[in-house]
């Protein structure tokens, strides 16, 4: 089995499990995650594996970007920023459209990229001290990418509220929107998240996919449309005034001064 230096991956009995494995960082999203998460499905899915458990290390499932990754995207050029946005658009769409049924265990903070993470899973499992957020407009961001996904989960009223404000929401009230499926007590996640997972494993394997993909069918060529857009609205974000201030003012803790260009 491969190795990665971001995540573990075990499998037994049919179920693949993946563990953010960055607890010092909070599990956040790099780059170096993100390939090794796409390494890590893709090996899952050419193995015997038919569930897939995602859950995090220590006490967060996956908390923003990581501060090297955020500090390396100032000052790239377009087509850069372009590229980086399609390999994130690509690390969702993976999970998404992921063949093989995925659950997302939150055994702590989600937030930013780790939300989108939560929200692209078949299921999501949370603890109760679970929290959410799509937190990109504090420093600059667009959400554009899992905004292409939320909206279709949640709806326009509740969607704008979560992407505009970017404030955290806890599991109860991602409970309340669909986003999470059950809450879980810390002791019993995992244990209920396999118990999902054999329950899953009594079905025919062929049907389950066949019934995944027909499900997603219905949004494809809609998703296809609104992921593209969203991917240059994602790299030109990143040429504003308001975005390089953002990732200053975030690195420095320091309160950002907004020019609105």
């Amino acid at each position: 089995m491969t190795e990665f230096k971001t995540l573990l991956l075990s499998e037994s009995d049919s179920i693949a499990t993946i563990t953010f494995n960055r607890p010092e960082k909070r599990n956040a999203v790099s780059f170096e995650l993100v390939q090794d998460l796409m390494r890590a499905l893709e090996e899952i899915e050419k193995s015997s594996s038919q569930v897939v458990i995602m859950t995090g290390a220590g006490k967060a499932f996956c908390a923003g970007l990581d501060l090297e990754d955020l500090k390396g995207l100032v000052g790239k050029t377009h087509e850069q920023n372009v590229q980086d946005s399609a390999t994130m658009a690509r690390m969702f769409r993976t999970i998404y459209d992921f063949p093989k049924p995925t659950i997302a265990a939150v055994n702590g903070a989600a937030i930013a990229g780790g939300t989108g993470i939560a929200t692209m899973c078949d299921f999501t499992l949370a603890v109760p001290e679970a929290k959410f957020g799509y937190t990109e407009v504090r420093i600059g961001f667009v959400p554009a990418i899992v905004s292409s996904f939320l909206v279709m989960q949640v709806g326009h009223k509740i969607a704008r509220d979560l992407l505009m404000t970017a404030r955290l929401f806890d599991a109860a009230e991602a409970h309340r929107y669909g986003l999470v499926n059950e809450i879980v007590q810390p002791e019993h996640l995992l244990a209920r998240a396999n118990e999902l997972a054999k329950l899953l494993l009594e079905n025919s394997p062929s049907s389950v996919r066949a019934t995944k993909a027909l499900i997603n069918g219905f949004i494809k060529t809609q998703l296809d449309s609104q992921v593209t857009a969203a991917i240059e609205d994602n790299a030109r974000i990143r040429n504003t005034a308001d975005f390089h201030e953002g990732i200053s003012s975030f690195l420095e803790k320091r309160k950002p001064v907004w020019s609105g260009k």
